[in-house]
């Protein structure tokens, strides 16, 4: 018999009833050292007293209008965006899913506008993920992702991650846009170097098309700029924004310049929840300690921190874990055991990670996550690596 959740999740027989800062505790009492955080999304751990006032404030002011209305709160959030980063121009979504479909349809609207409706192609990459969307899907192209849901939505090329001539080789005059993840999250945790970001927007600027970044997993601090393309000194046309940006309140966005948003006039778009009163009130909250020049130098302080220790902890155990990768506070461990394995015997220490592919376990603690956090983390995995390896 199915049960009254659509069983779409594996999940972890873990139900956990209350979550204060980088700790989850288990119904049982039981308290988790939270190196998840609900996959990027709770940037600032659980309960935190900016986003719980900001909440708890707009909710007893008014909850949600629609879009046929100003909205206060929308225009405040995106005129921080608009100050923070390329953008022109904000669209609010509920989640990163939603931003791919807009970031999409912008791109392809653009050129329809420019005279040029074929001009619909878009191209990715292998490892990708996009979100669970018809769009989506399409864009990450994978088996996993597409099987069982055709006809998949034309007009994605999907390419070998890493082959810049490839790339070049595959702009045609259909190609819209470039859309690609500064750091792959779901991949692997895999950072594209600097040089290729530099190379991809060179190219797009060559051909005249769109470049699109998906920020969902690596923005809003995770990397230790604000969002991870400031790495390496380039800017996209088009970026999709979720996960951290309503700190653990479902928000998302699409940022534009106004050229590439040009083609989305009125009626173009909408959504009844985007960019409600209470997740743009959270998501100002989120942006004003986030975006904070020194809060961004502790982050980049304590990936440094993680780091040296996950070093320690992957030569302590060369039998189990591999290599770590990642940018700032997205770090992953490449495992020699099934990361499913390493993730169980985490939860037996009481410490969450979350897995990923190319036998990958995610790391992504709050951004706000203490030292001594840190330090009982790398803990607790050393003796899930010790468990692993009786």
């Amino acid at each position: 018999m199915i049960t009254s959740v659509l069983p779409t999740y594996n999940r972890a027989p873990l139900t956990f009833v209350k979550g204060e800062g980088a700790w989850l505790i288990e119904a049982d009492g039981r308290r988790f050292l939270d190196l998840g955080a609900g996959i990027a999304v709770n940037a600032l751990g659980h309960a935190h007293p900016a986003l719980t006032e900001a909440l708890t404030t707009q909710a007893n002011a008014l909850w949600h209008t629609s879009n046929l209305y100003h909205i206060p709160q929308q225009q405040a959030l995106a005129d921080k965006l608009v100050d923070a980063t390329f953008a022109d121009t904000v669209f609010f979504t509920n989640s990163g899913t939603e931003a791919c479909e807009l970031a999409v349809k912008m791109a392809r609207k653009y050129w329809f506008d420019k005279g040029e409706p074929d001009k619909v192609d878009i191209i990715t990459f292998t490892g990708s993920f996009h979100g669970r969307s018809s769009a989506g899907i399409a864009a990450a192209g994978s088996e996993k992702m597409t099987k069982g849901f055709g006809p998949l939505l034309p007009g994605f090329t999907n390419l070998a991650f890493g082959d810049h001539d490839a790339v070049a080789a595959a702009i045609t005059d259909q190609t819209a846009a470039i859309l690609i993840e500064p750091v792959q999250g779901e991949g692997g945790i895999i950072p594209v170097p600097d040089q290729c970001l530099k190379g991809l927007r060179d190219l797009c600027d060559t051909h005249g098309i769109l470049l699109i970044f998906d920020e969902v997993q690596c923005g809003v601090g995770r990397t230790g700029k604000l969002f991870a393309h400031e790495w390496a000194g380039v800017t996209p046309d088009i970026m999709m924004v979720a996960k951290g940006i309503g700190g653990g309140f479902p928000l998302g966005c699409v940022l534009a310049t106004e050229n590439a948003a040009s083609g989305m006039t009125a009626g173009t778009h909408g959504s009844t929840y985007g960019g409600n009163p209470l997740g743009c009130a959270v998501g100002c909250a989120v942006l004003d300690i986030v975006a904070d020049p020194a809060f961004l130098a502790d982050v980049n302080r304590r990936a440094g921190l993680l780091r040296q220790k996950l070093e320690g902890l992957i030569a302590a155990h060369p039998d189990v874990f591999d290599l770590a990768r990642g940018s700032g506070l997205m770090m992953g461990i490449k495992c020699k055991v099934p990361c499913g394995d390493v993730v169980a015997a985490g939860y037996a220490q009481e410490v969450i990670t979350v897995p990923a592919a190319d036998n990958t376990i995610r790391l992504l603690p709050p951004l706000n996550i203490s030292d001594d956090e840190i330090a009982a983390a790398v803990d607790r995995l050393d003796a899930a690596a010790h468990a692993l390896a009786s």
